[in-house]
């Protein structure tokens, strides 16, 4: 399995039957999508910034719920999460995806907004690698986002949704999330590739280039 970033909280996840693009954004947010070819987009929330499905080729698969899929030997479980602390009072609905692919299983936690609840940490269970924002602002924040992790202790964890060059939104750098992690020396990768037998031992960040 291959993990590529594409900027914000946009992922090409490859596996040996098909690809995964999660949370495809609009042209206006800063980064630049491409035209990815896909056969699954997964969809947390339908602001544009996270739900730009036209920008996949290939005639993808769309998931845009909770809910429980299986489509080209990927399975996919939904988990229906809040974009605020508050319910979604504030922001509305998030889904948070469980994906398998390859024999690892990835978590996307899209927007969310708080702390997992008992119900939401048994559903996302067993995670290998975990893909959650950290950037603040409209998500969780990086001592927010530490929280999740050890509330998940997934085996490699990636964070998202951080301000970069690239990005015309206020969010915090993903330096911040780093002190959270205790990580004070880590060098960007282009690609993570992983196997389900080659997985740290512990919990250990990545950070991905865009």
């Amino acid at each position: 399995m291959e993990i590529t970033w594409l900027g914000h909280s946009c992922f090409r996840i490859k596996g040996a039957q098909a690809t995964v693009i999660t949370d495809p954004y609009s042209p206006d947010l800063g980064y630049s999508l491409g035209k990815p070819a896909a056969r699954i987009v997964t969809v947390s929330h339908q602001h544009l910034g996270h739900a730009y499905a036209q920008g996949v080729a290939g005639e993808p698969k769309l998931i845009a719920g909770p809910g429980e899929y299986e489509t080209s030997g990927v399975l996919i479980t939904g988990v229906a999460t809040f974009h605020d602390e508050e319910m979604g009072a504030k922001r509305g609905k998030n889904t948070a995806y469980l994906i398998e692919v390859d024999g690892v299983s990835i978590c996307h936690l899209g927007d969310l907004g708080h702390a997992l609840t008992a119900g939401q940490k048994e559903a996302l269970a067993n995670v290998d690698m975990l893909l959650l924002p950290v950037g603040g602002v409209s998500t969780i924040n990086a001592r927010t986002a530490a929280e999740v992790v050890r509330q998940l202790e997934p085996k490699v964890v990636v964070p998202m949704h951080y301000r970069t060059e690239a990005l015309k939104r206020e969010l915090e750098p993903v330096d911040k999330f780093l002190g959270e992690m205790g990580v004070k020396e880590i060098t960007p990768q282009s690609k993570l590739s992983l196997t389900k037998a080659g997985l740290p031992i512990s919990t250990q960040v990545f950070l991905l280039s865009y």
